[in-house]
């Protein structure tokens, strides 16, 4: 098997049962941001000093990942077996977000305004894969629009925006670096 498929050289790209559509289609656009998701998240799997806990976690929200590319990728005119062969997000999913939230903003002091963006380069990093979840659940939304998105993939990328927010504040913290808050432009 080659990368070099010579088949998307049109401005089109091929999706789960062989439907060819547009490259700037808005769900293809979905796709790419939850594959900018996923390659940020390796970035940061990549260093050397995150907690061996938050290693696994990452490792485990990767995978998920592809799964919502799997489910995104797949037209919902496709025959029911093909249907069948993609996996689906669950409750699990999204709980082991929330209890992983749960975990780490017990572990942080409470906040009371605004904190900038920033601190270890760990922090500063989760605090900026936030904002790709982010952009990628609002591409989802828009591209529910033309098609159904299953709405466990809206909640679980919401989720995940909140979950780098508690972690880049707990690297940060754990890092020694005290958070910066803001104080309404001055």
């Amino acid at each position: 098997m080659t990368i070099t498929t010579k088949t998307g050289d049109q401005g089109e790209t091929g999706r789960f049962g062989g439907a060819r559509i547009s490259k700037d289609d808005i769900i293809i656009c979905a796709l790419g941001t939850i594959d900018e998701l996923n390659s940020a998240i390796g970035l940061l799997v990549a260093r050397q000093d995150l907690p061996i806990d938050a290693e696994s976690d990452l490792k485990t929200i990767q995978a998920t990942c592809f799964t919502i590319g799997a489910q995104l990728s797949t037209p919902k005119n496709v025959s029911k077996e093909a249907q069948d062969y993609i996996p689906r997000l669950s409750d699990d999913d999204v709980r082991f977000l929330e209890r992983k939230i749960d975990e780490i903003e017990h572990c942080l002091g409470p906040q009371r305004k605004f904190i900038l963006p920033g601190g270890s380069s760990a922090g500063a990093m989760c605090f900026w894969i936030r904002t790709i979840a982010r952009r990628a659940e609002r591409i989802a939304v828009k591209a529910s629009y033309n098609e159904p998105v299953d709405e466990q993939i809206l909640v679980y990328l919401n989720r995940l925006s909140d979950y780098f927010y508690v972690l880049a504040r707990f690297l940060n913290q754990e890092s020694g670096i005290e958070e910066v808050e803001w104080s309404g432009g001055h």
